[in-house]
């Protein structure tokens, strides 16, 4: 057992997991569960608890405060792990973006100084501080990105959620005591049986759809496996106590593995593995950028019309994975005790190949469609050109 963390259950002996019964949300309480915490998960959908087995699950909204607060009751630490609009056709939806981001976690604050909680631990992200720009070593000193300057609602929603967590810390509950807040700002997330991120590029590499890298090769990004996440939540929670003299009080951390590379070198194991031709046509940043708008304005008009279809990339992952954005780990590491350990992919992709994922041809229709979809882009952009210089 980490040393940092072998005194968890006496230090922190309840939790609420808001949020819990999505992949990190289950991990985490896997994790608490065996120092022996008592852990509750909270989440809107019931099919979403497959991880933790032992953990009582409350079927609940962030946006229904009575809900939270009832769940809060007599607590100690709430993980808020919720969220919605990270990726793909969730992060068009902007109504529930900022329904689930900025007003649920609005809900949780305010549920966590009714019920009297002491900690409140909020999953952020790096994106409070990145909106495309390149960032090298960044630390925790860095401003936020301008709210009206980012391309996508959930970057806009999730920077004015963290502001209220940390803006919190200190409030007085209603038993008089004092509520402690901190953020956690994760890299991209992957790991095991991870059922959102990693199945959507899958299916981009079976249909070959992911035949094209964004950007230079020198570009750098990062990533975080969930072991790790999950124990910097910990050691955050563990942060805010009196067992660390509340370092952690008011405070932001970037969490990562620590290695910063390029995205698509990064799933390069996916490809070779799997036996998938690894893309070697590169495009710049602002064509792909360019076309990723186009791609969001088609799916204004035909998602709330005609079909919500997936979009193949949006505005925001187009910087997410083509723009060099990293960040230092020193303040994690020196008030957390935060040691991230070295993660591949390699089991990942074994799992893969056991569910049956290993390359057995392209179809002749997806190739068409393909090479047809790829037309229609290059015409709309001549077009826009030809009309730009008219």
């Amino acid at each position: 057992m980490d040393t940092a963390l072998s005194h968890f259950a006496a230090t922190i002996k309840s939790c609420v997991i808001v949020g819990g019964g999505g992949y990190l949300g289950n991990k985490l309480a896997a994790s608490l569960e065996s120092f022996g915490c008592d852990v509750r998960l909270f989440d809107k959908s019931t099919s979403a608890a497959i991880y933790s087995k032992s953990s009582p699950f409350i079927q609940g909204d962030v946006r229904n405060y009575h809900e939270l607060k009832e769940s809060f009751k007599g607590v100690d630490c709430v993980f808020h792990v919720a969220s919605y609009g990270m990726s793909g056709r969730e992060q068009l939806n902007k109504k529930l973006i900022e329904e689930v981001n900025i007003d649920g976690t609005n809900n949780s604050i305010n549920a966590c100084i009714e019920a009297n909680v002491k900690y409140l631990v909020y999953t952020s992200t790096t994106n409070v501080v990145f909106g495309g720009q390149p960032i090298i070593n960044g630390d925790e000193s860095l401003p936020y990105f301008p709210l009206e300057k980012h391309c996508d609602y959930y970057s806009k929603t999730k920077s004015i959620a963290e502001q209220a967590i940390l803006k919190a810390n200190g409030s007085e509950t209603a038993n008089g005591n004092r509520l402690l807040t901190c953020a956690i700002r994760p890299a991209g997330i992957y790991g095991e049986e991870e059922q959102r991120h990693m199945p959507r590029i899958m299916k981009l590499i079976q249909n070959g759809l992911f035949s094209f890298k964004i950007g230079p090769q020198s570009n750098l990004v990062e990533f975080v496996h969930v072991d790790n996440l999950v124990k910097a939540h910990e050691l955050a929670a563990i942060g805010l106590s009196s067992k660390k003299n509340h370092i952690a009080a008011g405070s932001c951390y970037f969490i990562s593995d620590g290695c910063p590379i390029n995205n698509f070198e990064f799933f390069r194991p996916m490809f070779e593995g799997l036996g998938y031709k690894f893309p070697i046509i590169t495009l710049p940043v602002s064509v792909m950028y360019y076309i990723a708008f186009i791609i969001e304005l088609i799916h204004a008009f035909v998602g709330r019309y005609i079909i919500n279809f997936q979009p193949l990339i949006t505005r925001a992952e187009v910087y997410k994975t083509g723009v060099t954005h990293y960040f230092k780990l020193d303040k994690a590491k020196k008030e957390l005790g935060y040691k991230p350990e070295k993660r591949n992919l390699n089991q990942i992709v074994r799992d893969y190949k056991l569910k049956g994922y290993a390359r057995q041809g392209k179809s002749l229709l997806m190739i068409v469609l393909w090479y047809i979809a790829v037309c229609l882009i290059v015409l709309i952009l001549l077009s826009s050109f030809i009309t730009g210089i008219n």
